[in-house]
C-alpha cells in the first residue's frame, strides 16, 4: 500500500511532471533522500510505471476514437491474437474480458475512413472471428488514477 508522503508525491509528480527529486523534496517538506527512496520503492513495486510524456493521439492527427470488442478462436489463446494486434500502431489498448466477447481494444483513426482501413486490419488478424465497434463521441472523463492513489492512501 502507499501512505499520504507517496500520495502526495504521485500526485505532485502528476501535476508536474518535469519537477527534479530536489524541488519535489522541497515542496513535500521532506529530504531529498527520503523523496529518492520513496521513488525508488514506488517503481520498484510497479506502483509508478514511468514517467514519460502523456500523448494526444488527436493532437497527432488521430480524430476518431473507437472500442472494438472482439471474439476469437479460443484454440489459439489470446497471447497470439494480442501479439498480432500489438503490431498495428493504431491499436493503442488491448484487454482480454468477460462477457460478449472475448478481447476489448482502444483504437484510433485520421478520420472515420481511416478507421475502417484500421478495423479491417484487426478483421484481418488470424484468430480474429468477429469483432465489434462503438465510436467514442466524447470523453467527459479521460483515464485518470490520481483518485485511486488518494484513496488507496486512506486509512
Amino acid at each position: 500500500m502507499i501512505d499520504d508522503l507517496d500520495a502526495r508525491l504521485i500526485g505532485l509528480l502528476d501535476a508536474e511532471p518535469r519537477i527534479g527529486v530536489l524541488e519535489c523534496s522541497r515542496r513535500l517538506g521532506v529530504a531529498r533522500g527520503t523523496v529518492q527512496a520513496r521513488l525508488d520503492r514506488l517503481q520498484e513495486r510497479g506502483v509508478i510505471r514511468g514517467f514519460g510524456p502523456e500523448v494526444d493521439p488527436a493532437k497527432l492527427g488521430y480524430q476518431v476514437t473507437a472500442f472494438v470488442t472482439l471474439e476469437i478462436r479460443q484454440a489459439g489463446g489470446h497471447d497470439p491474437v494480442a501479439a498480432r494486434l500489438a503490431a498495428i500502431p493504431e491499436v493503442i489498448e488491448v484487454h482480454t474480458i468477460t462477457g460478449g466477447g472475448d478481447m476489448l481494444c482502444r483504437i484510433v483513426g485520421r478520420g472515420n475512413q481511416d478507421l475502417q482501413r484500421v478495423i479491417d486490419l484487426i478483421v484481418d488478424v488470424e484468430g480474429v472471428q468477429r469483432t465489434s465497434t462503438v465510436i467514442a463521441l466524447a470523453t467527459p472523463v479521460p483515464q485518470r488514477t490520481l483518485p485511486l492513489v488518494r484513496a488507496a492512501a486512506r486509512p
